[in-house]
């Protein structure tokens, strides 16, 4: 009888204590909801249910072993709730016995009053069902497959990259010293410009492909390799130029591209000030037009005015685009952009120019970062790259935008490139990282049964509850990075939404890098601490990524200007029936999206369905978007001071950033799902999306349960699947990684400085 009653409660009482510890209402809520079940029933309850003495682990797996013995076959599918299930092996106990089983009625209202989700709970219990569909997801594809599909358009020029940097010239090996570093990866720049590497992105008058696309590709390649070279590259070829290309005319292109694309002209990219990170527009550096010569006078006013952290400065540089505040005839038209010669042909630095080494930084010391001062020193009026406004020979000041804010952010959005470059090197680094820890993860065995071996740490719920949605979050990156580098191939695209998706990935992708590091590190253990292992000097060297091309801050809360521009237009321009005609609509989303039977759902089906994890993103970034945009007018209208209201919901304006960039990843990932042609690839890849996206959802259920998303019983429903999700996915982790074809050699540190 105690047999046949404990296996009808066993059910509860294993969810109830394997997920954490019960307190004392909960015991007596089921204690409530069971009274007068009979003296079984209260007995079993006095065993199990002692908060004093609670069941140890043994007794709980002895509890479950019994009732996986009792239920036999029965697939969990079959039962709908806890309770069901209970009754069920009450039954079969009873086969041999006369004694009738008790109708336990209150066990369904117990599993609501706990908040139990009963059909994941017996997925614990029992494992899942194996249907078709989830064989096909779990059934790895071929691997090299998996690469084609994961590479795409990107696949022969990884392939090109990877061998040229088989060459003996590239071994890092030979580095003794921080000097050595910096040759290396200067002769490095020189052997791929000779290839043309460098000039992929430039015009083909110019010895280029016009084809940045695969500019980015190659740059990218360049990481998995050597992070200083990558940056070293892309300051020279990228930025330096990449401004000459976007900010100048065609008299700079047929000056200056073909010798920058030889690395025949070394160059910097001279912006950031020591006073002036993120605030380009209010830099110091002046540049002076002298009618009487034809020049322009580039001087450094202050010590906070030298250019500062500049990359190929302290010893390569020969030229550089210098940003600084043009005054002409004593009018001053904002920051524009000046070519200035720094050395001469054999190296000399030339007259009015003061560079200093920045000397030895955390990481990326193969890159000759400098500072800048100039001393009045004199360039011809040409040297101003004049795309977007010029000055005559007469002193006439012209612009095609007559806006000066307007032609700012319009110089500046030019080079978006550069953040989009960023973005991918950050997946690169993310990628080695992951691969050397799931390599490892995969190898290194620890612990296991009481007398039975050690099995892979792998196998582990704490590592894949944290590798497995790294993995997905970085293939999700991946693919929405490369979506938005395929949008350079067209010829007009548009310039805000390219803008606002290159600062938001920027920003999001830099982020990722480090906390995918710092857990690679952790999941090698004390191997992970040695410097031989490359994980160490990846963090140091992409732990800047999230501060240049933009501190991630200034990126997110720029991301959030462009969303709310058409809230702030309606506000100010009072258009009443576009906000009637909005807040309408939000209304009708909010009644289906709101719904109880929507925010309780459960079911795997549901969990699991793109259209569910597609709502809940942009659900959260309509609501947040709405709720910034309300609080920001309603603080200008009550203090009257712009400035004072963005500060005050500063916090507010990132979390709406960042939830526009993992909805813009989400959808970027659901389309290549949809675009896969291999049904196996469709099928893994599907899972891992929905992987990703339900560990946003999971991240920040804070938000979701506080804004009536999701309820309780979901939340837990969603936990239960990503644990259920991870323990699947766990098996193709180490395929997940070796679809990204990083050769084995590159996961072997060599560098010593």
């Amino acid at each position: 009888m105690h047999n046949r009653t404990l296996l009808t409660l066993a059910p509860l009482i294993y969810v109830a204590w394997s997920d954490g510890t019960l307190t004392e209402p909960e015991i007596k809520r089921i204690r409530q909801q069971l009274a007068g079940q009979g003296a079984a029933v209260q007995q079993v309850l006095d065993d199990w249910l002692d908060p004093a003495e609670p069941p140890s682990p043994s007794q709980l797996l002895g509890l479950l072993q019994m009732m996986r013995e009792a239920c036999g076959a029965a697939q969990p599918k079959k039962f709908k709730s806890l309770a069901d299930f209970g009754r069920f092996l009450g039954r079969r106990a009873n086969d041999r016995s006369d004694a009738p089983t008790p109708e336990l009625r209150a066990l369904r209202e117990v599993e609501d009053a706990l908040g139990v989700v009963g059909t994941e709970a017996l997925r614990a219990i029992l494992g899942r069902p194996t249907d078709e569909a989830e064989a096909s997801a779990t059934r790895p594809p071929d691997p090299d497959v998996l690469r084609a599909f994961v590479e795409a358009e990107r696949l022969d020029i990884r392939r090109l990259v990877f061998k040229m940097l088989e060459r003996p010239e590239f071994d890092r090996s030979t580095i003794e010293s921080i000097a050595d570093y910096r040759a290396s990866v200067l002769a490095w720049c020189e052997i791929l410009a000779q290839k043309g590497v460098g000039s992929y992105g430039y015009p083909a008058e110019y010895e280029g492909e016009a084809n940045i696309p695969k500019s980015i590709a190659a740059f990218e390649t360049l990481g998995f390799f050597d992070l200083s070279l990558l940056v070293k590259f892309g300051v020279h070829f990228g930025l330096f130029g990449g401004s000459v290309l976007q900010l100048g005319t065609r008299k700079h292109h047929d000056k200056y591209l073909r010798a920058i694309g030889s690395f025949e002209l070394p160059g910097c990219f001279a912006m950031t000030e020591t006073g002036h990170g993120s605030n380009v527009r209010d830099i110091e550096t002046t540049a002076s037009y002298d009618i009487q010569t034809d020049e322009f006078i580039i001087h450094t006013p202050s010590r906070s005015a030298w250019k500062d952290y500049i990359g190929n400065a302290a010893l390569h540089g020969r030229m550089a685009t210098v940003f600084a505040q043009l005054e002409v005839n004593g009018e001053q038209h904002g920051v524009h952009a000046f070519l200035v010669p720094l050395r001469d042909e054999q190296g000399v630095v030339l007259p009015g120019i003061t560079i200093e080494d920045a000397g030895h930084k955390v990481g990326l010391n193969g890159v000759d970062n400098g500072r800048i001062a100039f001393d009045g020193v004199r360039v011809p009026r040409e040297n101003l790259l004049n795309r977007f406004a010029d000055v005559s020979a007469d002193g006439q000041y012209s612009s095609p935008i007559p806006s000066a804010s307007r032609r700012f952010f319009t110089m500046l959005g030019t080079l978006v490139a550069g953040r989009v470059s960023i973005a991918a090197a950050s997946c690169t680094a993310a990628k080695l990282g992951l691969a050397i820890a799931t390599t490892r993860a995969a190898q290194r065995r620890q612990f296991g049964p009481e007398g039975m071996p050690e099995v892979p740490i792998l196998s582990y719920r704490t590592v894949q509850r944290r590798l497995l949605p790294s993995l997905a979050r970085t293939y999700a990156l991946d693919f929405a990075i490369h979506d938005t580098v395929r949008l350079f191939r067209s010829p007009h695209p548009e310039a805000q939404d390219l803008e606002m998706r290159a600062a938001a990935l920027k920003a999001m992708a830099s982020r990722h890098a480090v906390d995918a590091l710092q857990f690679a590190r952790e999941l090698c253990g004390g191997q992970g601490y040695m410097w031989e292992n490359r994980i160490g000097e990846l963090r140091a060297d992409t732990d800047i990524f999230t501060t240049f091309e933009g501190a991630n801050t200034v990126l997110w809360q720029l991301v959030a200007k462009g969303l709310l521009t058409d809230f702030r237009e309606q506000f100010e321009e009072l258009r009443i029936w576009a906000a009637v005609r909005h807040l309408t609509a939000r209304a009708g989303t909010a009644v289906v999206e709101l719904n109880p039977l929507i925010t309780r759902k459960t079911d795997v089906e549901h969990l699991r369905d793109p259209d569910f994890h597609a709502s809940a993103l942009r659900f959260r970034e309509a609501r947040l978007l709405h709720s910034a945009a309300t609080r920001l007018r309603n603080l200008i209208k009550e203090r009257g001071d712009s400035f004072e209201a963005v500060n005050e919901v500063q916090d507010h304006l990132v979390k709406l950033a960042e939830a526009y960039a993992e909805r813009l990843v989400l959808e970027s990932f659901q389309a290549r799902v949809t675009r896969a042609q291999n049904e196996q690839v469709r099928h893994s890849m599907a899972a891992l999306c929905a992987l990703y996206a339900l560990s946003c959802i999971e991240h920040d259920r804070g938000w979701f349960l506080e804004s009536g998303y999701l309820e309780p019983v979901k939340s837990k429903a969603i936990r239960s699947e990503l644990n259920d999700a991870c323990r699947r996915m766990a098996q193709s982790a180490q395929l997940l990684v070796d679809a990204w074809g990083i050769p084995e050699r590159l996961f072997q540190q060599t560098l010593f400085v």
